[in-house]
């Protein structure tokens, strides 16, 4: 039975090669890695010879059938189409109409080839270009494991694929980015030129794991010179954190609120949530803070591991609470949790040579430097609640309960080293001497 497409599209690979034949001598052969390859038998003379054209479905069943017909014709009048494909020439005391065919064959089957393998070249340089690229890696990379997903692709679709989207990954130079980044700065939008010069230093990153080009152009720009790093892009220093804790400790504040910002670098939460919490959500023998779903920006339930200096302190702080259900319970009313700028307005009035932050960064520092000692992000990002999207979300449901634990209270380890000035004891609490930081 002759061949469909109906047919060609579900033969299946096996083992071994097998074939399917059509008629007049064409047929297909599928090879074992699933090629579906055409070729053709036809006798010359008293020998038998066989041709290949190419793969279906890029040479479709028609074209395949066509081929044949000029095959045949080329045999029937002594002419080998398997050495004309070969690029032998044709015989001088050939009919001119013998010639004319043979000629009309290399145009339309050896000329045809050569077409289809630059197009296919095309369609390859035309997937790298910088366009193609990006999308691929917001579709595969950024997309599944990033919580704002949409402010990459709005960097990508207003100045990045307009201005380079059209050339080669590979091609990409430092004077490209710089043009991209200086446009940006020209309309007064100096941080984000510095988000793009961050987001196409990614891309590059991901475009060399690939092996489309050996160069990062972003990498090379470091960004102080594109702009400063504004408070929200603020990690803070190992240093920066003992002259902010000790600075903190030794200043008229309040204790209640000195011991509320050292909670905010040790536990990782949110502001909010700490200065609302409540004595109900705390189990200090089981070291735990369970805080309630309502209370929490992705309104669901998130629990706090304790470390050691951690329940110390909101030891110290039940007895400062005076009763209230209210951890930070406010001044002038005990029924009211402290006004949510309490702690701003205290950071502000510190004497302090640290770089501009603000109180979110202390989550930032955290997660920087877990991150630089080689926990794993999993663990770090449960902590800071933070939730992992695409397929690694939907199994990744663990919640590293013993792992968090063990992390934290590294961290507040680590915390405490920082704190020692050279200049002898800092006095952090009435904690006891585990909670001394001593030079």
């Amino acid at each position: 039975m002759a061949l469909t497409d109906t047919k060609l599209r579900n033969l299946k690979s096996g083992d071994k090669a097998y074939q399917e034949a059509d008629e007049g001598g064409l047929f297909v052969e599928v090879m074992p890695g699933g090629a579906k390859v055409w070729r053709m038998r036809y006798r010359l003379a008293i020998k038998q010879e066989k041709i290949t054209l190419g793969d279906y479905p890029t040479y479709s069943l028609a074209e395949a059938r066509t081929w044949r017909d000029d095959c045949k014709a080329l045999a029937g009048r002594g002419l080998s189409p398997m050495a004309l494909k070969r690029g032998d020439l044709i015989p001088g005391d050939a009919a001119p109409a013998v010639k004319e065919l043979a000629q009309a064959f290399i145009r339309n089957w050896c000329m045809k080839a050569v077409e289809r393998v630059k197009a296919k070249e095309a369609e390859a340089k035309a997937a790298d270009t910088v366009e193609a690229f990006a999308r691929r890696w917001y579709a595969e990379i950024v997309k599944p494991a990033n919580s704002s997903p949409r402010n990459i692709e709005r960097v990508l679709d207003k100045d990045v694929i307009p201005t380079i989207g059209s050339k080669q990954i590979a091609d990409v130079t430092v004077t490209d980015i710089l043009a991209i980044t200086d446009k940006i700065k020209n309309r007064g939008a100096d941080q984000m030129a510095l988000q793009t010069r961050n987001v196409l230093k990614r891309l590059f990153a991901y475009a060399i794991a690939r092996e489309k080009t050996q160069f990062n152009p972003a990498a090379a720009i470091e960004a102080k010179f594109i702009a400063q790093a504004k408070s929200r892009d603020v990690a803070l220093t190992p240093e920066e954190i003992g002259k902010l804790l000790r600075v903190i400790y030794q200043s008229s504040m309040k204790r209640a609120h000195k011991l509320a910002l050292h909670l905010l670098i040790l536990c990782m939460v949110r502001k909010s949530e700490l200065i609302e919490a409540k004595w109900e959500e705390l189990d200090l023998e089981k070291a735990e803070w369970a805080i309630p779903g309502e209370r929490m920006k992705k309104d669901k339930p998130h629990l706090v591991s304790l470390s050691r200096q951690a329940v110390a302190m909101f030891e110290e702080l039940k007895g400062l609470a005076s009763g209230s259900e209210w951890v930070f319970p406010s001044r002038g009313n005990l029924k009211q949790p402290i006004a949510k700028s309490t702690l701003n307005v205290a950071v502000r009035a510190l004497a302090i040579d640290v770089r501009d932050f603000v109180i979110h960064d202390f989550r930032r520092t955290a997660s920087t430097h877990l991150h630089e000692a080689g926990f794993n992000s999993d663990w770090i990002e449960k902590c800071l609640a933070h939730e992992t999207k695409g397929i690694r979300g939907i199994y990744n449901r663990a919640q590293y309960a013993d792992q968090r634990r063990g992390m934290l209270q590294w961290w507040a380890d680590f915390v405490d080293s920082q704190i020692q000035d050279g200049r002898g004891k800092v006095i952090i609490g009435p904690f006891g001497k585990a909670y001394q930081s001593a030079a």
